[in-house]
């Protein structure tokens, strides 16, 4: 599928930072537009570390809680986003009753990232750029 899609879900491994992320910059940049989900694999907490990278920019995902795959009550959605190889897997499994687009964008998960604060914050700033890249070159600019 090329241009803009009406629905979007971004799916990692446990909707604590990828996927909040992504989710948060594309609803930023396509208010009313499109509707945007994201889920993860299996549970996990909201990484301040992404809230804090995320409030830099103007970008409040304080309030995201995290959701499974498993429990999305609707998953038609035109394109899924996989951003982690566990998600790319199940996301593959979902689609074989859907109608959905699958697209894996390889992405790091910063949370790994060792050194002090500061280095890490780093890490967490690289993830944030590249997925405003991705969403823009994809979904096109803002608007």
């Amino acid at each position: 599928m090329t241009g803009r899609p009406s629905s979007i879900l971004f799916v990692c491994s446990e909707n604590a930072l990828r996927s909040p992320m992504a989710e948060a910059l594309t609803k930023h940049r396509f208010p009313i537009k499109i509707f945007v989900d994201s889920v993860g694999v299996r549970d996990g907490a909201l990484d301040p570390m992404a809230i804090a990278v995320m409030d830099e920019i103007g970008v409040d995902i304080s309030r995201h809680r995290s959701k499974r795959l498993d429990d999305l009550m609707d998953t038609s959605f035109e394109v899924i986003v996989t951003l982690s190889p566990e998600a790319q897997n199940k996301a593959i499994e979902l689609t074989r009753v859907t109608a959905s687009e699958v697209e894996y964008w390889p992405t790091p998960d910063p949370s790994v990232a060792e050194g002090h604060r500061d280095a890490r914050l780093a890490a967490y700033r690289d993830l944030r750029d590249y997925l405003i890249k991705r969403i823009e070159k994809r979904f096109g600019e803002t608007g």
